[in-house]
């Protein structure tokens, strides 16, 4: 017996990798070498392209692709039908097959709905990209929160998912669910002082 579900109409091309707990929903369709980790949720009609890592605990949301040259890391969420591209000038005359731009979206980052992400970004871990943004150069560093065409900081975010407001006068900035403390600790580098980054909440 599997330890992982698969909805009947979904397709799992061979040999794929699926880990413990993972559940992959109606009419998905994972590509042949994708690895997928434990306790990952794939809703309606998501494709995974060959050869794609996603981490644990990955939860992405109906009509996403992840092509080939993206890489999810463990505790990324996907919002509905966000868009990857992996070509930087895609031509449909010329063929690009294996000239793929990476993208590499990091550990507990959120992509929102319908956000588009441009081949040869980095998503910072825990930033939080606004439903509609489109990212289209550039790195977006730990813990910004980004919006808008094209997608620019507007401020920073905690782990919990919270705009974090203006620092205090100890230059400290409270997540106002958790109340863990967070401190620019340089231009544009922000730090949880209450957890490591890759602690569980």
């Amino acid at each position: 017996m599997s330890d992982f579900f698969i909805h009947p109409s979904a397709i799992i091309d061979a040999p794929a990798t699926i880990g413990a707990a993972t559940k992959i929903w109606h009419f998905s369709h994972v590509s042949a070498g994708a690895v997928i980790g434990a306790r990952c949720i794939l809703g309606q009609n998501v494709f995974v392209a060959p050869n794609v890592r996603i981490g644990r605990n990955v939860k992405i949301q109906n009509n996403v692709a992840v092509y080939e040259g993206v890489e999810l890391e463990d505790d990324v969420f996907c919002g509905p039908s966000c868009v990857f591209t992996n070509v930087e000038n895609p031509r449909s005359q010329i063929v690009r097959r294996g000239h793929y731009t990476k993208t590499l979206v990091r550990r507990g980052a959120t992509i929102g709905a319908n956000a588009t992400i441009v081949c040869g970004t980095t998503i910072g871990q825990y930033a939080f990209v606004a439903a509609g943004a489109v990212v289209t150069k550039g790195n977006i560093p730990d813990y910004a929160l980004v919006v808008g065409v094209p997608a620019a900081q507007r401020g920073w975010v905690s782990r919990h998912g919270h705009p974090l407001p203006s620092p205090d006068h100890e230059g400290i900035m409270h997540c106002p669910e958790s109340r863990w403390r967070y401190r620019e600790v340089e231009h544009g580098v922000v730090r949880c002082l209450d957890r490591d980054e890759g602690a569980p909440l």
